[in-house]
């Protein structure tokens, strides 16, 4: 994910009748249409989020959601201006926040229940999550810490908001523009709306201009540091901030903006265009087709890589291609709206919020981590749980709040003992689990976060300074001296990532001190080293074996510069192979394998080939999805250490 819903926080198109009057250029007709689109930019995300493999671009539908979110509000904008000559913007604003915020607070609320109730040991891993997200921030919250949209954190259920903050970010600043653009150019929009496309497209140059190319690490270090912006000490990936952030995914809204003052349904059906229908319907069904097969073929990120041509101009042709299908869909003598709002996709359309808001936690609860594809079963179930979720908001919660009959409804509930205990029940165990995720202990969150906490070297003290040999182009690890003495040295000990951290519990077990941390890379691998080495843990008689290579490249010189943390005394060090999808897993295997050649007292354990002789997770990289796994996993290690298997 995210990705979310964009035009999933624009009303309905049957809701927007109630804010419209009856003639006026600018008037909002019922545009069933529209909800068919939306449903399908909805169903294109949900499938994407299930399993990528499913539908490679889904995610565009975030895109689309965009181009008719700007559409369709600044419509509204200019309606009511030409209705009663100004913008009323605490009425705008408010209705914004009835429509959008009950149901929110409610998937937040319920979530907050689950957690503290099933699932603890995230409540601080998402307690950032939950505060970005009631003040619409969660986009601006991920870029900070890290926490990429195709990053596979271990739970993520407030992932897919950043996308609504996008929007709810528009939805405060567009209007004030609007009156301004209004209070200039009032007869001047066609004009104004063709400045906005540009604008749009000047964006697009922008982002692609930005755009990091090649191999983006996933954790950020001085060494690896491609793809990253160093600002105020901390790392901010540059294509994640491209993909989530509000100004460089603006091209979207602006589009449609510019597009709703080009294209007015009402000027158009009394225009010369009236009588073109026909033809609009046979550019519908191009930009149709075109949104397709970007779906299917308009990759975000694959083996490490993110997608150059997504950056540099898939956005804006998405949202051309969008554009087409809004320019007959609004027409009321082509056939694409009657087509598109036919009643499936008018259900789907009109409860898109919902869907889109209520489906990703759901994910989340299935598999309890992202980038885990869902089986076609799991999917079904996720649909069907979503659907009967997003009815009963949809009905108890954001219509009634919408026609300002909630307290009615309130209020006919306070005479029922039952309703009145439950609510009460819930209110309780909602502050309870505030409390409780508010008083989590602290840990880290998203890869900047993790990889800086994984890579920090802390001062320990020693009985007597160490010389670090030094290897060019790699900076040395301080020591530090103290009169307290060493504790005793450990026979066995694993230094890794997070692949090793599956199987930690069974090493453990057997009497192997284990450090692994995920997003871990060299820097915090040979840290971790010395660290020990300086505690005394790695001495004389260890037996020491490493595993890192599966976050990002590692040289030769670097491996060497890990094996020089290694005291001389130590009894035997090795390395394992890494196994993944990423471009630079073969790489670094055939250095290491380089690296036992220049250091035969170098033992290789290859973890990439007897990897095929077990069931991966399914980003086939992890080993933490079955029992099986990690106990074959910790096998091969605990033979190179020469203690008993695990039976």
């Amino acid at each position: 994910m995210a990705p979310g819903a964009s035009s999933i926080l624009v009303p309905s198109m049957s809701q927007l009748r109630s804010d419209t009057s009856s003639g006026g250029l600018s008037r909002v007709p019922y545009l069933p249409g529209l909800d068919g689109l939306r449903a399908i930019a909805v169903v294109g995300v949900m499938i994407y989020h299930a399993n990528h493999e499913w539908l490679r671009g889904g995610f565009l539908g975030v895109e689309v959601f965009f181009v008719i979110s700007g559409y369709l509000i600044t419509l509204l904008i200019m309606g009511e201006d030409e209705r009663t000559g100004m913008v009323n913007l605490k009425d705008f604003w408010l209705r914004r926040a009835r429509r959008l915020l009950p149901a929110l607070y409610v998937m937040m609320a319920l979530l907050v229940l689950y957690i503290t109730a099933f699932y603890p040991a995230v409540r601080e891993q998402t307690r950032g999550d939950f505060v970005a997200g009631l003040f619409y921030v969660s986009n601006w919250y991920q870029i900070l810490v890290g926490q990429g949209y195709a990053a596979a954190e271990a739970f993520v259920p407030l992932r897919h908001l950043w996308s609504l903050a996008v929007e709810e970010q528009f939805y405060v600043l567009w209007p004030l523009v609007m009156v301004a653009i209004l209070a200039r150019s009032r007869r001047h929009l066609p004009a104004m709306g063709l400045k906005l496309i540009g604008a749009s497209f000047a964006v697009t140059v922008v982002m692609g201009l930005l755009f990091a190319d090649g191999f983006v690490p996933l954790s950020c270090s001085a060494e690896s540091s491609n793809g990253y912006w160093h600002i105020f000490g901390r790392c901010i990936s540059v294509n994640d901030t491209l993909y989530l952030g509000s100004l460089s995914r603006s091209g979207g809204l602006l589009l449609g903006a510019g597009f709703a003052m080009l294209w007015r349904p009402m000027a158009v059906i009394r225009g010369p265009l009236r009588t073109k229908g026909r033809r609009l319907d046979l550019l519908a069904v191009g930009g149709m087709a075109l949104l397709v097969y970007l779906m299917f073929t308009m990759f975000l990120l694959e083996d490490g890589l993110y997608n150059p041509w997504l950056f540099r101009g898939g956005f804006f042709i998405t949202g051309i291609a969008t554009l087409l299908v809004v320019a007959a869909a609004t027409h009321q003598g082509a056939a694409t709206g009657r087509l598109l709002g036919n009643p499936v996709l008018h259900w789907i359309g009109t409860r898109s919020y919902g869907l889109y808001l209520y489906h990703w936690p759901i994910y989340q609860i299935i598999r309890k981590q992202a980038q885990i594809p869902l089986s076609v079963v799991q999917w079904v179930f996720a649909m069907i749980v979503t659907g009967v979720v997003t009815e009963a908001s949809y009905r108890f919660i954001e219509t009634p709040i919408r026609k300002g009959q909630f307290r009615r409804m309130v209020a006919s509930l306070r005479n029922d003992r039952r309703s009145v205990i439950a609510a009460v029940a819930i209110a309780v165990a909602l502050v309870l689990g505030v409390v409780s995720m508010a008083k989590a202990d602290p840990q880290c969150v998203g890869a900047v976060q993790c990889s800086i906490a994984n890579n920090t070297t802390a001062t320990v003290p020693t009985t007597t300074p160490s010389v670090t040999p030094t290897v060019p182009g790699v900076p040395t690890t301080p020591s530090s001296t103290s009169t307290t003495l060493p504790p005793k040295p450990e026979p066995y000990v694993a230094v890794g990532e997070s692949v090793m951290l599956g199987a930690a519990p069974q090493l453990r077990a057997a009497g192997v001190v284990v450090d692994a941390a995920e997003n871990r890379g060299f820097n915090g691998t040979r840290e971790a080293i010395a660290q020990m080495r300086d505690r005394g843990t790695i001495s004389k008689g260890t037996t020491l074996i490493v595993q890192v290579g599966t976050n990002g490249p590692i040289s030769i010189a670097q491996y060497e510069a890990i094996i020089a943390e290694v005291p001389s005394t130590a009894k035997a060090i090795a390395f394992m192979t890494v196994h993944s999808t990423f471009q630079w897993i073969s790489g670094n295997n055939d250095n290491l394998r380089a690296l036992q050649l220049a250091h035969p007292e170098i033992h290789i354990i290859d973890w990439d080939a007897e990897s095929a002789k077990i069931k991966l997770c399914p980003d086939e990289t992890h080993i933490s999805c079955s029992i099986e796994a990690t106990n074959f996993y910790a096998n091969l290690m605990l033979a190179e250490f020469g203690l008993p298997a695990i039976k």
